[in-house]
């Protein structure tokens, strides 16, 4: 049985992306983030381990618990991020 998110952020675009996204920040403890992308890529920048991940609709993100991380849209993009409480299927 797959685990469903318990929340998911509004759909946002290039423009509508919060600098908070943007900026270094990170899941709380004992969060799963997935970023799934609707149209276009996103840069995953994930800073601790060092790595980044072009994200598109086929390639979604995934955020462990407290994992420091930020986003960069590369070009027009619409994208959500969903919220779990264990780890999603992908």
């Amino acid at each position: 049985m797959a685990i469903e998110p318990y929340r998911s952020t509004p759909v946002f675009d290039q423009d509508s992306l919060p600098s908070a996204l943007r900026q270094r920040h990170n899941t709380k403890e004992g969060v799963w983030g997935l970023v799934r992308i609707i149209e276009g890529s996103l840069r995953l920048v994930y800073l601790d381990p060092q790595s980044e991940i072009v994200l598109d609709s086929v390639t979604p993100g995934l955020l462990l618990p407290g994992q420091p991380h930020f986003v960069e849209p590369l070009g027009p993009m619409k994208m959500r991020v969903e919220f779990y409480h264990g780890p999603p299927e992908i």
